[in-house]
């Protein structure tokens, strides 16, 4: 069976990933929900110098350390950009990229980036930057939410959407196979564009690609149905 290694979106933890990985578990994987530093659990250790590449590293060091080798690595959301960056330094120990509803960098890009070359992604950013300012001491943003959705979510920290990505982008890493799965349930919000014209550019490249109909969070709201979905894609 496959080894999954999955890493979530901002705001979130391992924690959100419980029942998928059971499920996925049930059906013979090995399954890692890490949580990144200075999020959910691991919340203790957020400092303002947390970074786009202290994510990456997070992910480099699970499957360094625990010397796994043909990982299928999923990114959510945030999560794409860091699975993007992890794929890229360690190559050889990845068999498939899976970004779930995700964002999906190219080499110098930022979260904010992606974000800003869409109608009101300008907007959405300054929000993020302003939040930051009143409520976040200028270094985290608070869920953009009220109320948060979860009470274990945690402010993300604001380096961490700024960052923008430096792949090597070596042979290895290009030829890795990718899938996307868009969650056609979840509405409109700006934040979400960059995510639709990822699956366009991700059809175009001739990715595998999915659709399902839940919202941005199916390890929410339809976590028997995302984990069939990745046994599948295993």
């Amino acid at each position: 069976m496959a080894t999954f290694v999955i890493c979530h979106g901002a705001w979130d933890g391992g924690w959100f990933w419980k029942e998928p990985a059971s499920c996925l578990r049930s059906f013979g994987h090995e399954v890692y929900t890490p949580t990144l530093t200075g999020l959910g659990e691991r919340v203790h250790l957020a400092t303002p110098a947390i970074d786009l590449e202290t994510h990456i590293q997070d992910i480099v060091n699970l499957i360094s350390y625990e010397d796994l080798q043909q990982v299928i690595l999923v990114g959510h959301s945030y999560g794409g950009m860091v699975v993007t960056g992890a794929a890229d330094r360690v190559p050889e120990r990845i068999k498939q990229l899976v970004y779930l509803d995700a964002y999906v960098p190219e080499n110098g890009q930022s979260l904010a980036d992606l974000v800003a070359e869409h109608p009101s992604g300008g907007t959405v950013n300054r929000q993020m930057l302003d939040a930051a300012k009143r409520y976040g001491d200028g270094w985290k943003v608070p869920f953009l939410s009220h109320p948060p959705y979860d009470a274990r979510v945690a402010p993300h920290p604001l380096k961490t959407f700024l960052d923008r990505i430096d792949l090597r982008e070596s042979i290895a890493f290009l030829e890795i196979p990718r899938t996307f799965i868009l969650c056609t349930g979840r509405g409109t919000n700006p934040l979400y564009d960059p995510i639709d014209q990822a699956a366009v550019r991700a059809k175009t490249r001739r990715w595998r690609v999915y659709e399902m109909a839940s919202g941005h969070h199916p390890n929410l709201t339809k976590p028997r149905e995302i984990a069939a979905l990745l046994h599948e894609i295993g």
